[in-house]
C-alpha cells in the first residue's frame, strides 16, 4: 500500500556552516513540520512496488541538490539531481530578508515587521512554486512540503 510522505529527513552537515541561532530554529522547525505533515511521492515506479513512506537526505555539490531517497528500512532507493542555478537568486534573496526579518524583530515596530514578514512569505511562497516546478514528472509534493525543502535547501546553502 502507498504512503507517500518522509519520516525521516537528514542534511549533508559537512557543508553547513551555522550562521545563527535563528537560522538554526529554522532548521529544526521546517524538519518538525516536515516530518508532521507532508506528501511526497516519487513518480518512477519501482520493480519491488515501493511507494513508501521515505527517508530523505539532501545535499549540495558543484550547483546541484542531491535528493537521496531511501526506503523505510534504510536501504536506498534513488538519487534525483537538481541543478540549483533557477534557486541562486531566491536563496539570496531570501536570506537577505530573512536577516532583515530577524533584526526587525529585535528592534522595529509591529507594523515593519508585518511588512518584511509579508515580503519574506511571499519570497518563500514563489521558492516553493519554483520548487514544484523543477520537481514535477520527478516528484509529487504540496505546496506546504515543498516549503519546507526550500527552508533546508537554504540551509544547505548556508557558507558562514
Amino acid at each position: 500500500m502507498a504512503d507517500p510522505r518522509i519520516i525521516d529527513v537528514t542534511l549533508d552537515e559537512r557543508t553547513i556552516a551555522w550562521r545563527s541561532a535563528d537560522i538554526d530554529q529554522e532548521r529544526r522547525i521546517a524538519i518538525f513540520d516536515l516530518i508532521e505533515e507532508n506528501h511526497f511521492a516519487p513518480q518512477r515506479e519501482h520493480a519491488d512496488g515501493y511507494a513508501g513512506p521515505y527517508r530523505l537526505r539532501l545535499e549540495t555539490e558543484d550547483g546541484r541538490l542531491g535528493l537521496h531517497l531511501h526506503r523505510e528500512d534504510g536501504s536506498h532507493l534513488e538519487t534525483l539531481v537538481l541543478a540549483m542555478g533557477r534557486f541562486r537568486r531566491p536563496i539570496r534573496d531570501y536570506f537577505t530578508i530573512l536577516d532583515s526579518y530577524f533584526e526587525a524583530i529585535r528592534a522595529a515596530t509591529p507594523q515593519a515587521i508585518e511588512t518584511i514578514d509579508m515580503a519574506r512569505r511571499g519570497l518563500h511562497n514563489d521558492a516553493a512554486e519554483l520548487l514544484r516546478g523543477r520537481l514535477a514528472g520527478k516528484i509529487d509534493v504540496d505546496f506546504d512540503t515543498a516549503r519546507r525543502l526550500f527552508t533546508l535547501i537554504c540551509v544547505l546553502h548556508i557558507r558562514g
